[in-house]
């Protein structure tokens, strides 16, 4: 069973999101499940080294934090954006952060999470020195936003995978 569908909720996970976003037919069922069993076998083909989550409980506090800030993110941009930035005090910058992070599941999560927030875009990690590299919407103070990252986000992340 493995072999056929080795990534069964990666499979299933798409197959849903495939009948809400169509129709229901029976011809989108078997289109679906073939695009949802195509899907797990290249993942599989690509082997990703499985993520150890090491602790828990950090998890449901990062799940809350990530919502809660994602909220208040869309809010302040849409005033932003409906005030028209200040009248042209809103200042978008790039920002580098060194992270201690190494852990390749922690780096995607951490750039899910800056990407979704919106206000900010993940740029680029440069593996070997450890610097993230960002984009600020409204950039007010560099140094609360490093410490916005590396203390909200890091941190939890550490906890969780390392």
């Amino acid at each position: 069973m493995s072999r056929l569908v080795p990534y069964p909720l990666l499979s299933l996970a798409l197959l849903v999101m495939w009948l809400l976003l169509t129709r229901f037919s029976l011809g989108h069922l078997i289109l679906g499940s073939g695009i949802a069993l195509i899907a797990g076998k290249a993942m599989a083909a690509l082997q990703p080294a499985q993520p150890q989550i090491r602790r828990w409980g950090p998890v449901f506090r990062l799940v809350g934090i990530v919502s809660l800030d994602i909220v208040r993110s869309n809010a302040a941009v849409a005033l932003l954006i409906l005030n028209g930035g200040r009248h042209g005090a809103r200042r978008s910058d790039f920002l580098q952060i060194p992270l201690r992070l190494r852990s390749q599941p922690a780096l995607a999560l951490l750039a899910i999470i800056l990407t979704a927030t919106p206000g900010t875009a993940w740029l680029e990690h440069d593996a070997e020195t450890g610097v993230l590299l960002i984009h600020v919407f409204d950039m007010v103070d560099e140094e609360e936003w490093i410490r916005l990252i590396r203390d909200r986000y890091e941190a939890l992340l550490l906890e969780i995978f390392e």
